[in-house]
């Protein structure tokens, strides 16, 4: 990899860390060596303990800095390897090797220093006798996720307080509350307690989103560590209850693939690199599985749980789908799942396409015990949700409330799509179909009524009808809004055909970005969408468009997110659409498998081997959003498997 971008590691239940190839240097409050998860349980918000690791070797008494200036190698695993050339002296040179990972379902990060075999890339190898001796020093934080550490007479005496020495002089305890202990300690060197303030770190991340734009930390000291050859030295994080024994540390380089059906895993290297990457958001909930939505900053969320699912059965993780879809199962009623949840509540269920998700995933995996849950969200939508969602019974359509949709920005609503969004209908369709004859009546209504979305002149599907609680699908008026939605209707199997391909052919001239869809596209519009804030207008209304997600979140970025801005997961649904508009031809599925592969540049930038949640909707279509989100990878990996059968899997409409 280059020497720049980032690297993401997970250790299962909802903890982090997000690393620099430019070792010690941070561009965001989100990027640390520990983000922990403290709930025994289930994920939350995590909590930052230590910020960086900062790292120098002194060989032969020549003391540099292992950082970009030295870097020769960076890959970002897991584990994440830095392999480093620094100076001795007289053109010799030492070679340093660092891996860092998290051990599996703990808060605990091992790093393992080591000089490798073999000559330098440049100059010549220290000889045998030389002295190389590294210094570390851990800058710590003691903060939720989202805040910023502050240096202040009260923020010193609480790391002062709150830290000691390690019996035997190999580390330290910081210890800033009860449910808040952090060790460190190293198995081959000393630890020196020398306190010092790292302020003003900038994080231009946040800068750009119009934040805070730097933060401060504390470093309690540095570890002084022998680095002979051969030989290796690690030093630990902890902030579990107990810490991990000695052999379990040397584990943490094995791989994480055992077990897991590897008859279905891709053979080409950019289908695997979307298959470990997928691995990455898989959580423990209690004693089930969970898909975290993204990293940095998200957590579970129904709705991105279920689409994510579908990679992964894709990939082979069908016991673990399976698990996650009875996790999520137990929480139905009435018709509703979770929209996104916390450690302690269910209760946000503002979504209609959650349960449908749900419903998909779940006859993709086979799950016919979950059939009376499916049977459950049916009758909830045909009878009225309690949060309002409703069947039109004459025409078949689900009508859904404002902001309700994945497209769900709210104060401001940048995308309200009150009435019958076009994608809702789509899965709906899917899930009568599922259920059998005695749904078939109404299946064939709401197959029927799709007719309504179409638009003749323009050449492409309505995104949504828009209606008022209690309007029928046939007296609602269509927005004419040319927005990626519709590519479900082709991608589920439900639209064939002439216009299937027109529908494409629209969505390629006018979404269709390097990475992503825009989700809205740059023309003037017939139904205005005004977007208004507490001082007022946000936008010109018959020109919703906006191209780039950056600056203040409620009159800039909400307004932006899903009205321009690309977003990565749309572009294997847009690839799937294509193949199928075309029968699944051979050169249909040759041209989406070569958009498709595009990718790789998103994989081989920002945080490498993961995908971004959006871009901007003009070019240079910068990333945006949280820089690894699953469904951009599990959508990437599951169309990725789909094109590559042969004949490939056409969809069950």
């Amino acid at each position: 990899h280059a020497k720049e971008g980032s690297c993401l590691l997970t250790n299962g239940r909802g903890g982090m860390a997000r690393l620099r190839a430019d070792l010690g240097t941070v561009a965001s409050k989100y990027d640390c060596l520990l983000g922990a998860n403290l709930h025994p349980a289930v994920p939350c918000d995590r909590h930052v303990l230590a910020k960086r690791l900062r790292a120098w070797v002194n060989a032969d008494g020549f003391l540099t800095p292992l950082d970009s200036g030295n870097l020769v190698h960076f890959a970002a695993g897991p584990p994440a390897r830095w392999v480093f050339a620094a100076p001795a002296g007289d053109g010799r040179v030492v070679q340093v090797e660092l891996t860092i990972d998290l051990l599996p379902d703990r808060n605990t990060v091992v790093a393992r220093f080591r000089r490798p075999d073999g000559p330098p890339p440049v100059g010549t190898d220290l000889p045998e006798g030389g002295r190389v001796v590294l210094t570390v020093r851990l800058d710590l934080e003691d903060r939720g996720f989202h805040s910023e550490t502050t240096a202040n007479d009260g923020a010193d005496h609480h790391f002062r307080t709150s830290t000691k020495d390690r019996e035997g002089g190999m580390g330290f305890f910081f210890e800033p509350g009860p449910d808040r202990r952090l060790a460190a300690w190293t198995d081959h060197g000393r630890w020196h307690a020398d306190p010092e303030w790292c302020r003003g770190i900038a994080h231009p991340v946040e800068a750009s989103r119009g934040m805070t734009a730097q933060g401060d930390a504390w470093s309690p000291g540095w570890f002084e560590l022998p680095l002979d050859r051969p030989g290796s030295v690690t030093l630990a994080l902890c902030a579990d209850g107990t810490e991990p024994a000695p052999a379990e540390l040397h584990r943490f380089t094995q791989l994480r693939t055992e077990a897991l059906g590897r008859s279905a895993l891709p053979k080409d290297s950019f289908g695997l690199q979307l298959w470990e990457a997928s691995r990455a958001f898989l959580a423990r909930r209690g004693e089930g599985l969970t898909v975290i939505a993204g990293y940095p900053w998200f957590l579970d969320w129904g709705r991105d749980t279920f689409i994510a699912a579908r990679g992964l059965l894709a990939g082979g993780m069908v016991d673990e789908v399976r698990g996650i879809l009875r996790t999520f199962a137990a929480f139905e009623d009435r018709g509703t799942l979770p929209n996104a949840l916390s450690a302690d509540s269910t209760a946000d269920r503002d979504t209609s396409d959650a349960p449908l998700w749900f419903a998909l995933a779940a006859e993709e995996a086979g799950a016919d015990d979950l059939l009376p849950v499916l049977e459950a969200i049916a009758r909830g939508y045909r009878d009225g949700t309690p949060n309002g969602i409703k069947v039109d019974p004459d025409s078949g359509l689900v009508w859904s409330p404002s902001h309700f949709t994945w497209m769900d920005t709210n104060y401001p609503a940048g995308t309200p799509r009150q009435g019958y969004p076009v994608e809702i209908q789509a899965l709906w369709i899917r899930l009568l179909r599922r259920l059998g004859p005695g749904w078939a009546g109404l299946e064939a209504r709401a197959r029927a009524s799709l007719d309504l979305f179409w638009d003749e002149e323009a050449g492409w599907f309505h995104d949504h009808l828009e209606a008022k609680e209690g309007v029928p699908a046939a007296l609602a008026r269509g927005d004419g809004h040319l927005r990626p939605n519709q590519l479900f209707l082709v991608s589920l199997g439900l639209v064939e055909g002439e216009r299937a391909r027109r529908a494409v052919a629209a969505c390629a001239r006018h979404l269709l970005v390097p990475g992503g869809m825009r989700t809205l596209a740059p023309l003037p519009v017939l139904s205005p969408l005004p977007i208004l804030g507490p001082q007022g207008l946000l936008n010109d209304p018959m020109h919703p468009y906006w191209g780039r997600y950056e600056g203040d979140e409620d009159t800039r970025r909400k307004p932006a997110y899903h009205n321009g801005t690309a977003w990565v997961w749309l572009l294997p649904t847009f690839c799937e659409a294509l193949a199928a508009a075309y029968g699944f031809q051979p050169q249909a599925v040759e041209a989406a498998r070569a958009i498709l592969g595009s990718l790789d540049g998103l994989l081989a930038s920002g945080c490498l081997g993961q995908l971004p949640e959006i871009l901007d909707g003009d070019a240079p279509h910068v990333q945006r959003g949280c820089d690894a989100q699953a469904w951009s990878v599990t959508e990437a990996l599951r169309v990725w498997l789909t094109l590559d059968r042969d004949p490939p899997r056409k969809p069950n409409g």
